[in-house]
């Protein structure tokens, strides 16, 4: 009896599908159930919000609590985090409010980072430097549920909201926000106010944010690269490019060619290993492994172009992995011909669909970050 292989793009693997909450949309939650706390003298068990796209949701508020006396007088709500079923750094954190008036001031409302909520360091985020990263919709998310809660306190006064996260810093250290010159915290982010499972929005978010910084800085290169090892590999490989010029695209090609284009970057330096190499050369605008699998096509006529033998091109025309190509030919001593031959194509590919003045060239590297070659666009002419 035959068995049919299951590739790596027949199907998808199951997940969860149950949404959660953005950072911003809890600490929207926290900041209306600590306002409500400080008319009521006493921080409700639940709150309702009301979110970025509309809708109203029902949370569960932590840690409620009023303290001090007049002036001093404090209301306290935590929030905790619940990103659904997507793997969040963020899932669990407490979103914390605390709310306190600012006499005479009516109709103001302060908002403030406290400790875990990172610190702005460089422009092109669209946030001020040495403020708050409280994205630009939660900030408003943040305004209009404080100032829904306490419309009555408003017309006297006004209220300093203070958003903080216990652990943020630890947090931030598995975001790319130091990159992005985001110091000491997490942001606080969200357009919707929810996450939806495996959702790629935030990290293809992060990813345009990056080139804007750079941009900002007066970078005209930019390094895009698939992941950590190709980035450690393209640093190696281009020592006097400044941090910011790095940007780790992962699967989002087309976005981030796009955005490189209309910040005006003038040279584009891609580092990639076999696999996404391989993917470019398919021309893919996201070349995530869900979204389609490797043209093993490509991978065969490589090998053919590189003097493979015969019954090896057939082996890599029915393999399910990129890499089973790139480790055979190596084998053989035919692995820097291979990947030039990848390179050249993704060149083509990607000049042709994401047209500019820029010059584009390609490092190639093997998957303990070792190089293999580079390839400019004019050997692609």
């Amino acid at each position: 009896m035959s068995e049919t292989k299951v590739r790596k793009g027949d199907g998808r693997r199951a997940r969860g599908n149950r949404t959660g909450f953005t950072t911003g949309a809890c600490s929207a939650a926290a900041a209306r159930a600590a306002a409500l706390g400080l008319l009521a003298d006493a921080v409700p068990a639940s709150v309702r919000c009301r979110l970025p796209n509309g809708n109203e949701v029902s949370f569960a508020v932590a840690d409620g609590r009023v303290e001090g006396d007049g002036p001093q007088r404090i209301a306290h709500a935590v929030i905790v985090k619940d990103a659904g079923d997507d793997p969040d750094a963020t899932h669990g954190a407490h979103l914390t409010a605390d709310v306190r008036v600012l006499p005479h001031r009516a109709g103001e409302i302060v908002l403030k980072g406290g400790p875990g909520v990172g610190t702005v360091t460089k422009e092109g985020l669209g946030l001020e430097v040495g403020g708050p990263a409280i994205n630009p919709v939660p900030r408003r998310n943040i305004r209009d549920n404080v100032a829904a809660a306490a419309a009555e306190l408003l017309d006297h006064d006004g209220l300093e909201v203070t958003i903080s996260v216990p652990g943020g810093e630890e947090m931030a250290k598995k975001t790319l926000n130091a990159r992005l010159g985001i110091v000491g915290g997490i942001s606080i982010l969200g357009t919707t106010g929810i996450v939806r499972p495996y959702s790629t929005a935030a990290f293809r978010a992060s990813v345009v944010q990056a080139i804007d910084v750079a941009a900002t800085q007066g970078q005209r290169s930019v390094v895009f690269t698939t992941g950590g090892r190709t980035e450690k590999f393209a640093m190696r490989q281009l020592p006097g490019l400044d941090e910011a010029c790095f940007v780790q695209m992962g699967d989002f090609v087309k976005a981030a060619f796009q955005t490189a284009v209309k910040r005006g970057m003038t040279r584009i330096h891609v580092g990639a290993m076999v696999g996404k190499l391989t993917k470019m050369c398919q021309g893919l605008a996201v070349t995530h492994a869900w979204k389609a699998e490797i043209d093993r096509d490509i991978l065969a006529e490589a090998a053919v172009a590189v003097g493979a033998p015969d019954d090896l091109v057939a082996e890599i025309r029915a393999a399910e992995t990129a890499r089973f190509a790139a480790e055979r030919l190596a084998a053989l001593g035919l692995s820097e011909g291979f990947h030039r031959a990848l390179a050249i194509k993704a060149i083509v590919s990607l000049k042709a669909r994401h047209p500019g003045d820029y010059r584009l060239d390609v490092r190639v590297c093997d998957f303990e970050g070792q190089f293999i070659c580079h390839v400019d666009e004019d050997e692609a002419r």
